[in-house]
């Protein structure tokens, strides 16, 4: 059986790449990605499965050594979900101490308080069509600073509503950096969500994954 230590110090890694960061207010940038294996959620959109199961263990240093083998600047946590693990503190750690700007990607059904104030946190609350919404944990919210990025991806008027109303409800777009609205890939059609944001004047930022449109929508390791 795996011990406290080793669990603070080694995580069950999906895929680590080097791509164009797809998302987020650094759209665009290059950055070096660590996938970890794992995930509490079942969203019924899910464009990442094989992170559920596929994956092998490995330290934290052999990470950060093949993080800085590509030379980024800028490296973006996700899965799955990473703070299921707890090495991803330790993980976080060292990339911060080797001055790289570190994002972290969550759903927001765990907790985020223990996450590290340098990281920028991009919280993912989960849409009624997601089938996890239930999950969100709202506390989350009273945790995000100016640093912080909050995402809603939709797949249909409903979830657009239901989104609009927990930005206002929560003044979302004076807590944090940024309230980004993401389709759902092939299920919404980016103009139509433009649409909706224009003629609600809504203070947020559309993001297509840029990724998807660059390569194939199902690629791996971009």
């Amino acid at each position: 059986m795996e011990s406290a230590g080793e669990r603070a110090t080694t995580l069950v890694v999906n895929e680590i790449f080097f791509s164009i960061q797809g998302e987020s207010t650094l759209a665009g940038r290059p950055c070096a990605f660590v996938r970890l294996t794992g995930c509490n959620l079942r969203c019924v959109w899910c464009d990442t499965q094989y992170a559920f199961h596929e994956g092998r263990r490995m330290t934290v240093g052999e990470i950060v050594e093949q993080v800085g083998a590509f030379g980024s600047e800028l490296v973006e946590i996700t899965g799955g979900e990473p703070l299921l693990q707890d090495g991803v503190h330790a993980l976080i750690e060292e990339l911060l101490a080797r001055a790289m700007t570190v994002m972290i990607e969550t759903s927001g059904a765990l907790d985020i308080g223990r996450i590290d104030p340098r990281v920028i946190r991009i919280v993912d609350l989960k849409c009624p069509a997601s089938g996890e919404s239930a999950r969100n944990l709202w506390s989350n919210v009273e945790l995000l600073t100016r640093r912080d990025e909050v995402k809603f991806v939709l797949s249909d008027r409903a979830d657009y509503e239901w989104a609009r109303e927990a930005i206002r409800r929560h003044d979302l777009a004076s807590r944090v950096n940024a309230v980004l609205m993401s389709c759902v890939f092939g299920r919404l059609e980016p103009a139509r969500l433009a649409a909706w944001i224009l003629a609600d004047r809504l203070p947020v930022r559309l993001q297509l994954q840029a990724h998807k449109y660059i390569w194939p929508p199902d690629a791996r390791g971009v």
